[in-house]
């Protein structure tokens, strides 16, 4: 029970793993949102992995944070594609990639504590 905290950095893993080997290929229309979608599910991932190690993990808020931040994301680039304002995208970027450092620091931290390196 105690190493259940590995099955979905097992299952990033393997998905990567997937992905460089079945190397499908992406029409460079899709190459964006794509892209959001792949930071969406990483923010996903760790954030659950933080959950998990803090001990409050709830699957059904991981379940639909994971589909309803995928589907925002995504919505931002259309309407920015939409609109004519391509760059839109970078805010979500920006909103993963923030909360994407902030939960691997959070991670890390508790890694050490509970460790006792700190």
């Amino acid at each position: 029970m105690r190493r259940l905290y590995l099955v979905p950095l097992l299952g990033l893993m393997a998905g990567v793993l997937l992905g460089f080997v079945l190397k499908i290929p992406i029409p460079a229309a899709y190459v964006k949102y794509f892209g959001i979608a792949v930071l969406a599910a990483l923010d996903s991932a760790f954030g659950g992995l933080r959950a998990s190690l803090e001990k409050n993990f709830n699957d059904r808020l991981f379940v639909t944070g994971f589909f309803s931040n995928t589907l925002m994301a995504a919505f931002i680039v259309y309407i920015g594609d939409g609109i004519g304002v391509e760059e839109l995208y970078l805010a979500a970027v920006v909103a993963f990639g923030v909360r994407l450092f902030r939960n691997l620091a959070l991670i890390r931290r508790h890694i050490f504590r509970s460790r006792g390196w700190e």
